[in-house]
């Protein structure tokens, strides 16, 4: 058998993907990603359990969201929950030497600038970096 020399392959496949949606599925992206914002945003004022929800509403949809921006945001923010997580344990480890507190307090900065700042970029329409 010999392989059909027509055939196109496509070496970026977020290109063709992302090309193929209409401006409904785009307005479904944009929505359902602002709503995991809004998990996040919500994790901070209950505690972690939005958080937690809106994290695997991300891993969930993510590799349907590859190859646009919403998909850019959900990998935004995946890695600030596990980066987050990760200096929360290096601050509670660290609280032992009274420096801990500062670490957790610098972190919580860092989380809510990244979900503020995350948050603006999808309301225009921009990747998150």
């Amino acid at each position: 058998m010999q392989a059909d020399s027509n055939q196109n392959i496509s070496i970026s496949p977020a290109v063709s993907h992302s090309s193929a949606l209409n401006a409904e599925q785009l307005k479904t992206y944009k929505t359902f990603t602002m709503i995991v914002y809004g998990a996040y945003a919500l994790g901070l004022v209950l505690g972690g359990v939005p958080t937690i929800i809106g994290l695997i509403m991300a891993y969930v949809r993510r590799a349907e969201y590859a190859g646009t921006i919403y998909g850019l945001h959900l990998r935004f923010l995946i890695r600030t929950f596990w980066y987050g997580a990760l200096w929360v344990l290096v601050g509670a480890i660290l609280a032992m030497a009274y420096i801990g507190f500062v670490v957790v307090a610098v972190v919580g900065i860092w989380y809510i600038y990244r979900i503020v700042r995350g948050f603006l970029c999808l309301y225009d329409d921009k990747a998150p970096w």
